[in-house]
């Protein structure tokens, strides 16, 4: 048993919906088998009947671990490819980067980076986007279980519209797929989960989207993840190619549930955020990604007035960064620029779309915030002593403005220590 002595920040309600921060300043968390088992003041805790190891993490604030519900794993050295739009970018520089992948030790380089990179930045739970190369899905897989992060991916498939090396056959793809399963879904103490990965409508037949409606069925608990409505050249094409709306491609083969994440919907039909809503399907939204690639500004209220669930991605490397508190901070913004049309984005709904909102998006039920009975993933932020988060916090009014002084002035410099299920990962 372990006991942590520290200021712990987290949102365990949806602040959309009357939720609101909830702070322990010098508190305790007890911690046995990685769960959560009591939290309270520090004073009172102290002497706690089981205590075993104290772990000081005073100075700075521990908050949940992080979750990315859209971050692509082949694109960690493409990040930066500025003033190009979606298409354009994944042309020039995205998919010559993503053909590399079919060498395994390339494609081992790049899941090291890849997976060190989230971790550095505090993201403890990821539904990743693969590989087109199932060779690189098992060194991804590797590397995500040495890491000790939760990690939901799969195999990346697409039979149009790409390079001919990141093309497949719905035949293929429900094989490949379903042998990665084997291999890692479960896995990694259950850490490890399979994610069916259509790329997107736009490079799919509807064949192969009906062949990842049977790879699902196949792997019982697997999730299901892709893009839509991110850009309008690639709408155009896919109701041009369908026949019907971007989110009815993949609804019309029940690939839409609570465990299905699309990224960005930055441009959806009402009707669209109807089935998504009726679904309970959640967006991933990449504010940083929506502004590299120009693709607009994403229509926040409309969702929640639909009753759609979204969370944050970073998208690497469309986004430019991993960190979660960079992407809170660029939603902010973006909202605020939208005036009346935008959602003003408090300090408490970043902390919620970064922690609690992610891991209800993935079925993760026992992490995204720090109560009694969770699983004590977490982050310890710790800014250098006299660097100008240091100083914002030291200074801070109340909760909330530590929340908006870690999102404005955070980042990976300052993450100082990561927890999943109690092991110490950084």
């Amino acid at each position: 048993m372990t006991i942590y002595r520290g200021t712990f920040l987290d949102c365990p309600e949806d602040p959309f919906t009357g939720g609101s921060l909830r702070s322990l300043t010098d508190g305790a968390i007890v911690v046995a088998d990685g769960r959560i088992v009591a939290r309270g003041p520090w004073a009172e805790l102290a002497s706690h009947p089981d205590a075993g190891e104290v772990v000081d993490l005073r100075g700075g604030v521990v908050v949940p671990g992080m979750v990315d519900t859209h971050v692509h794993y082949p694109q960690v050295r493409v990040i930066g490819g500025l003033g190009m739009p979606l298409l354009d970018w994944l042309d020039r520089r995205a998919l010559p980067e993503e053909c590399h992948l079919a060498d395994a030790a390339y494609a081992a380089e790049i899941a090291g980076e890849f997976v060190g990179s989230m971790l550095r930045a505090g993201t403890t739970s990821a539904l990743v986007f693969g590989s087109h190369f199932a060779v690189a899905m098992d060194a991804f897989f590797a590397e995500a279980e040495r890491s000790g992060l939760r990690v939901a991916s799969g195999l990346v498939v697409s039979d149009s519209a790409l390079p001919e090396p990141l093309l497949t056959t719905p035949e293929r793809s429900i094989e490949e797929a379903i042998a990665l399963a084997e291999r890692w879904h479960c896995g990694g103490n259950g850490r490890l989960r399979y994610a069916v990965t259509p790329r997107f409508s736009f490079s799919c037949s509807d064949a192969l989207l009906g062949a990842c409606a049977e790879a699902r069925a196949a792997v019982p608990g697997s999730l299901f993840t892709s893009h839509v409505n991110e850009n309008h050249a690639e709408i155009a094409g896919v109701e041009a190619a369908f026949g019907r709306s971007y989110v009815d491609t993949y609804d019309v083969h029940g690939l839409l549930d609570r465990t299905s994440v699309l990224a960005h919907n930055v441009h959806p039909q009402d009707a669209e955020l109807d089935v998504l809503a009726a679904r309970g399907s959640t967006i991933a939204h990449c504010p940083c990604s929506n502004s590299a690639l120009g693709s607009g500004m994403f229509p926040l209220a409309r969702h929640l007035a639909h009753g759609v669930g979204i969370a944050l991605g970073t998208d690497v490397g469309g986004g430019v960064s991993f960190s979660l508190l960079r992407e809170g901070l660029q939603a902010a913004f973006m909202q605020q620029l939208m005036g009346d049309a935008g959602y003003a984005l408090g300090p408490a709904h970043l902390l919620w779309l970064a922690t609690a909102a992610g891991a209800r998006a993935l079925g993760l039920d026992a992490v995204g915030h720090l109560s009694v009975g969770m699983q004590f993933d977490a982050v310890w932020l710790r800014p250098e002593a006299g660097s100008t988060l240091d100083i914002g916090l030291r200074h801070a009014a109340d909760d909330a403005d530590a929340v908006a002084k870690l999102f404005a002035l955070g980042g990976t410099a300052d993450v100082a220590g990561v927890w999943v299920g109690g092991d110490h990962l950084r």
